[in-house]
């Protein structure tokens, strides 16, 4: 009878249970091609840690990654190579295969977190970043504000990493408009300070974002959903709100939006985050309530029956998880036996499954193994 453990069906997808496991940065790619590493990692979520897997920020064009390290698909390689890894997921995994669409906008041009992280310098390589607004991360590189021409071409990048997800055969998009990268940097008044009709007022601010969502959508079929990930707040007085959130919300769900997987902070390095299990939660459940949309809640969700009262009482149709997974990739298996549920198990491990025990399976030479 447990709720984390129900099917939950997306337009033509049913997902079979309420676990998702989060995008993760890898920094490990090279001109934006998946390779065996990314087939390691995916490959062992599909296997079992949720009923959903999201790849990480998967860019839409090399000057929107967040560093020269960064997954995208914005070429044929790149879809080639992102394909692979896919179809080895769905030839061992149970999971169902979401991909996580990105700009990194201002905050692209980096180097990677076990280098420190910060922006790039000219001996490293670095690009020119742009933005809503020509304003600077902290003390990153300031980033050219997005004409016409740029904000064609974004949504353009979009829409072109939308048509290769899904030859790829992805079942799902999530759009990336939080952490401060670029759809974010064009909501928040911190980071937008536009004359024109994408800044000003709340409504103007997310016009830009909304309008990529539904280019996006256009193109993406009708029987596989798509959301986005968005922002409770920038933790920062004078930023985003989760009223502005509330906001976003309603607007993306009449532009055709399935789902909002809300999170929090990445604006500003200013911000002041007060941290804890759960510490997100009300954020999703907030946003839940008043849009009416299917929502995901994320951020130090560890625990079986933690996970399971958050989709009982309502405050959000699944959860993500992250850091968790890496602890223990085959997290729903565990939870499942916890919470006395069930769910699917890859066929290479079947075997595993404690009711398998002591029980002898027909091997192909017509023999038994145990």
């Amino acid at each position: 009878m447990s709720k984390l453990f129900s099917e939950v069906s997306l337009r033509g997808v049913t997902i079979p249970n309420r676990v998702v496991v989060s995008p993760m940065c890898q920094y490990n790619s090279d001109d934006g091609n998946a390779n065996d590493w990314h087939l390691m990692h995916l490959g062992q979520y599909a296997m079992g840690a949720g009923g959903l897997v999201v790849t990480e920020a998967t860019h839409v064009s090399p000057e929107g990654r967040i560093s020269p390290r960064c997954l995208g698909l914005w070429s044929d390689d790149n879809e080639r190579e992102l394909k692979r890894v896919v179809d080895f997921c769905r030839s061992y995994g149970v999971a169902v295969m979401g991909t996580q669409l990105a700009h990194a906008g201002r905050k692209a041009s980096t180097r990677i977190p076990l280098d420190g992280g910060g922006s790039l310098d000219a001996s490293e390589g670095a690009w020119q970043t742009v933005g809503p607004s020509a304003i600077p991360y902290g003390d990153w590189h300031t980033p050219l504000e997005a004409d016409r021409a740029a904000l064609d071409k974004i949504k353009a990048d979009f829409v072109s990493a939308t048509q290769r997800a899904d030859r790829i055969g992805f079942d799902l998009i999530e759009v990336h408009g939080a952490h401060g990268y670029l759809l974010h940097q064009f909501c928040s008044p911190l980071s937008n300070q536009r004359t024109d009709e994408y800044g000003g007022s709340v409504e103007n601010r997310i016009r830009f974002p909304l309008e990529v969502f539904q280019a996006m959508r256009e193109v993406w079929p009708d029987d596989k959903p798509m959301g986005m990930r968005i922002t409770g707040t920038d933790w920062i007085d004078g930023g985003w709100t989760i009223d502005d959130g509330i906001v976003f919300a309603n607007a993306l769900n009449e532009v055709g939006c399935d789902f909002v997987d809300v999170t929090s902070g990445g604006l500003d390095p200013r911000q002041q985050i007060t941290v804890g299990p759960g510490y997100q939660v009300g954020f999703a459940d907030a946003i839940k309530k008043a849009s009416g949309l299917h929502t995901w809640a994320v951020g130090m969700i560890t625990e079986a029956q933690q996970a399971e009262d958050i989709i009982a009482g309502g405050q959000a149709d699944m959860v993500a998880m992250a850091r968790e997974m890496m602890r223990n990739p085959r997290w729903a298996w565990h939870a499942a036996l916890e919470l006395g549920a069930d769910t699917p198990w890859s066929k290479m491990y079947v075997r595993a499954r404690p009711e398998m025990a002591g029980q002898f399976l027909p091997r192909h030479d017509g023999k038994t193994l145990r």
